[in-house]
């Protein structure tokens, strides 16, 4: 694991930034309520042209692959683009990889990509391909940026004052194996890590890291399916450390979760921590990836070396 990825500038006021839709269609009123809070705190925000989009074949996509990864291949590269926002996670992320020209996505300057979920398959592609740091933080037409001040306020302060969310803990955060570790953060949702091994445009594995995980609405039996896949193909092995997340409406319920977590991650031998509030969640975290960090599961929490942007 490299001592970590190239960190993006922070943002200013008065800054233009893209807002895309690389996975799933846009809730209008949310992403207009999400617009208004942008432009409160000196922004510009930019719709990509293709941001209502809806697939005209499949609902789950918002518009053509081609027209998602040509709206966020020109964000990034537009230099008066200060940062680009996902409008929403969902499903999709993965066709457009094999559409994007990393070629000349390597032109362009290193800046804030946020999102999660679903967005997490650009945030593996972004630091295998162009070694740029991002930010696991809301996506923008969804409850938890749109109705949610916390959330918003957490994203606002990564963004704009980077030092003040260098150490990073939740009130529930706590260990589900002691100890320290330090390593460069990386991952995000379990389902989309799982479905990544082995495919273009992801790492061979987690080797030196400390590994973020969280995921929604997924049943123990597939969650215990997936942690599995990740260890038996060689992906968890040699993680530093791992920091969990939140599992809202996984079922049973996330104690299954966590008894399940503590008998499959106990092999590794490494600190382990349970409940940093990020992922699907209210009050969520904004934990940027690509970053050197220390975990001490002990604490319960995850304190950068570096501030998240320059």
């Amino acid at each position: 694991m490299s001592p970590g990825l190239t960190r993006p500038p922070r943002l200013r006021p008065g800054d233009r930034v893209s807002v895309v839709a690389p996975c799933s269609p846009v809730a209008r009123d949310q992403l207009t309520t999400a617009l208004r809070t942008l432009r409160s705190w000196g922004l510009d925000p930019v719709p990509a042209p293709h941001l209502w989009d809806r697939h005209p074949g499949f609902r789950h996509l918002a518009g053509e692959d081609a027209n998602r990864a040509r709206d966020l291949r020109d964000a990034w590269l537009d230099p008066d683009t200060s940062a680009v926002f996902c409008a929403r996670g969902g499903d999709g992320a993965h066709r457009v990889l094999d559409l994007l020209d990393f070629d000349a996505l390597r032109r362009g300057r290193v800046k804030p990509l946020v999102g999660f979920s679903d967005v997490t398959a650009l945030h593996e592609a972004f630091a295998v391909e162009l070694g740029a740091a991002t930010l696991h933080g809301p996506v923008l037409a969804s409850r938890y940026f749109a109705e949610d001040a916390v959330s918003a306020e957490e994203l606002r302060a990564t963004l704009f004052d980077p030092r003040s969310r260098q150490r990073l803990t939740s009130p529930r955060a706590r260990p589900l194996f002691g100890g320290t570790a330090r390593g460069v953060t990386l991952g995000g949702n379990l389902s989309l890590l799982s479905d990544s091994v082995a495919a273009p445009h992801s790492r061979p594995s987690a080797a030196g890291g400390l590994v973020l995980l969280e995921d929604v609405g997924e049943d123990v039996s597939r969650i215990d399916r997936m942690v599995t896949h990740l260890l038996r193909s060689g992906w968890l092995r040699d993680a530093a450390g791992v920091v969990l997340g939140s599992w809202t409406d996984c079922t049973p319920d996330p104690e299954a979760v966590r008894r399940l977590m503590r008998e499959r991650l106990a092999p590794l031998g490494v600190p382990v921590v349970w409940g940093l509030w990020f992922g699907h969640c209210g009050g969520q975290l904004t934990v940027p990836l690509g970053v050197g960090a220390t975990l001490d599961a002990d604490a319960g929490t995850l304190t950068l070396d570096e501030p998240a942007l320059r």
